[in-house]
């Protein structure tokens, strides 16, 4: 079996061999075979291929069998591509840390542990003491999520788990249907009922068509004057000019920013995250997309890309499959004939 791995999942292919019930051979490619259709000769044929990104002409990306999603996120994929066989799959794990990374954030805006370790002071120890500010609590706050997938859904569990009262923005929802680890589901037609109601907004929702700029100037100025965003998903899902302004006028309390408008796609490319200076403001909390960057998630994420790889080889049914016709690749690898 040919497993093709592009960028940075190529250097994960040991989490994955480890796993295999049979050896296998890797050829790990650099980022650029994202994008560049000299490697496709390489790639072709593969068994699998194991890649975040894969950018092709339409119906011109190589065949391979299988194209693993390192990620949940499909919007750097072009399917227009891919040849009808490919099956599509992706991976989950990072709503895990991406939820504690939530977690944090709430709790860094509300109890402000940095100052309060540097209003102390041994020297002046009863004046610091007199002294004390009080600080929030996140208890009877209120937490809308945008997107109740799994990252929305394990977010809202914590939250919940800390006394806040969870709204949360659900395309599946129903008058009937159980709220899960939310108080309130609301359809996405709803969603201005959500701004005025909340504390904190975490966007968890996938970047396409509709929620691209769904948080624009007219949104953020529903929401309250001292509300939190927090985007742990996409950043284009905000308007960037709409969104700098409402953190420079005060319109927003705080913005916590793990996604970002731009990425450096080939090795050498230096490009800045946004046109804005966002680090600049004291109230937006940047950091560079590593909400779930974990050690944990490695191993549980390429611990279930490595049992899938597995179920293709014994021609069982596929875990996650997004996009493709699964049965027939099964039957396909069953007769050992390609389309």
């Amino acid at each position: 079996m040919k497993i093709v791995m592009i960028g940075e999942a190529a250097t994960h292919s040991d989490e994955i061999a480890v796993v295999l019930d049979e050896p296998a051979e890797f050829l790990k490619l650099p980022v650029a075979a994202a994008d560049d259709a000299s490697y496709d000769a390489q790639i072709e044929g593969a068994d699998v291929l194991v890649a975040m990104r894969l950018q092709r002409p339409a119906g011109a990306a190589p065949e391979v069998d299988l194209l693993h999603v390192p990620g949940a996120g499909l919007d750097r994929i072009a399917f227009d591509a891919l040849r009808e066989p490919t099956v599509v799959c992706n991976a989950f794990e990072h709503e895990i840390p991406i939820a504690e990374y939530v977690a944090l954030s709430m709790l860094t805006h509300e109890i402000r542990l940095g100052e309060l370790q540097a209003s102390f002071d041994t020297e002046r120890w009863s004046d610091s003491y007199r002294a004390r500010v009080p600080h929030g609590e996140l208890y009877g706050k209120t937490l809308g999520v945008i997107g109740f997938g799994r990252i929305g859904q394990c977010i809202a569990s914590r939250a919940r788990a800390f006394g806040m009262r969870v709204i949360a923005i659900d395309n599946r929802a129903r008058p009937d249907k159980p709220a899960l680890p939310a108080d309130r589901l609301l359809a996405p037609a709803q969603i201005d009922e959500l701004y005025p109601l909340c504390d904190y907004i975490a966007i968890a929702c996938p970047l396409n068509d509709a929620t691209r700029g769904l948080i624009d100037a007219r949104a953020l100025g529903l929401m309250k004057r001292d509300a939190v965003l927090i985007n742990v998903s996409r950043a284009p899902i905000v308007d960037e000019d709409a969104l700098y302004e409402a953190l420079v006028t005060r319109h927003l309390g705080a913005a916590f920013l793990d996604v970002w408008y731009r990425y450096p796609i080939a090795a050498d490319d230096v490009v800045p995250p946004a046109r804005h200076r966002f680090e600049a403001l004291p109230n937006a909390i940047c950091t560079p997309h590593s909400a779930a960057w974990t050690r944990g998630l490695f191993e549980r994420r390429y611990a279930f890309i490595g049992e899938n790889i597995n179920r293709l080889r014994r021609g069982e049914a596929l875990q996650n499959v997004v996009h493709g016709d699964a049965d027939a690749l099964r039957e396909r690898l069953a007769t050992g004939t390609r389309a």
